[in-house]
């Protein structure tokens, strides 16, 4: 079967590869999209993305999703900590989507350790750089193949 997923990227995901590469290494999300292509076009999947800076377009992607996809990658960047909007897109949307993030947020500034939108998401994948991304890929592929 051939899974439609959207990988949504957050504000200041533009930058990866020059922003704090302490914290979020030195891959670019083209490098992190170009692996999770391969991935996808290993599995027979269709994988679109977005990046945007803009809550709005985020909400706008979600919803257009709907109906369209079959799953849903989102690294929402700060949007994670107070983003009641996204959170109810993410619940309007009715698909699956895998929190994602790069960094182990649990061990950075005590306002990284909440997320408002983990409770409306079928789960969670940080801590491990750009292989974040592959993992949560996997875990959405796992969940629509059941």
């Amino acid at each position: 079967m051939s899974h439609r997923i959207l990988v949504l990227n957050g504000p200041n995901l533009n930058m990866l590869g020059s922003r704090e590469p302490e914290v979020y290494g030195s891959h670019t999300l083209e490098d992190i999209l170009a692996g999770l292509h391969t991935i996808a076009d290993e599995r027979g999947a269709v994988l679109t993305d977005l990046q945007s800076n803009s809550e709005g377009a985020l909400i706008d992607a979600l919803h257009q999703a709907r109906g369209k996809v079959d799953g849903v990658i989102f690294n929402p960047g700060a949007f994670t900590h107070y983003s009641i909007a996204l959170r109810d897109a993410i619940s309007a949307s009715e698909l699956p989507v895998v929190e994602t993030h790069l960094s182990n947020v649990h061990a950075r500034e005590e306002f990284r350790h909440r997320s408002v939108l983990s409770a409306v998401c079928l789960g969670v994948v940080g801590g491990f750089g750009a292989d974040s991304y592959a993992v949560a890929l996997e875990a959405l592929f796992r969940h629509l193949d059941t």
